[in-house]
């Protein structure tokens, strides 16, 4: 019996856990289309053009009057040399607009 009461208090903590983790990161995600072959700063190699997802994680700055968020990492999901996987790759979003920059022109 007391072992069961154990388990519940884990499972009940571990729920408020990650009820509080979800408060505090949020999470965007968007697709970004290329038209032409581009390169990324971290990416060792020409990236074909096409539709690629951009996901951003922010956590938020507590003791603010307000909601305020601040980037905690932002990855891009491009497709592996070879084979029909694909590769999750940090990046810089100054990098990402760059190269949108250069894909506009």
């Amino acid at each position: 019996m007391k072992a069961a009461c154990i388990i519940n208090a884990a499972r009940i903590e571990f729920r408020a856990f990650k009820t509080q983790l979800a408060m505090t990161i949020r999470t965007t995600s968007k697709t970004i289309t290329f038209n032409r072959p581009f390169c990324l700063k971290g990416v060792d190699r020409l990236l074909p053009p096409g539709d690629y997802r951009v996901v951003t994680d922010e956590e938020l700055i507590e003791g603010l009057s307000f909601p305020a968020y601040h980037r905690i990492s932002t990855v891009i999901f491009v497709p592996a040399q070879s084979g029909s996987a694909v590769e999750m790759m940090t990046i810089e979003p100054l990098d990402l607009q760059a190269a949108q920059e250069q894909d506009g022109q």
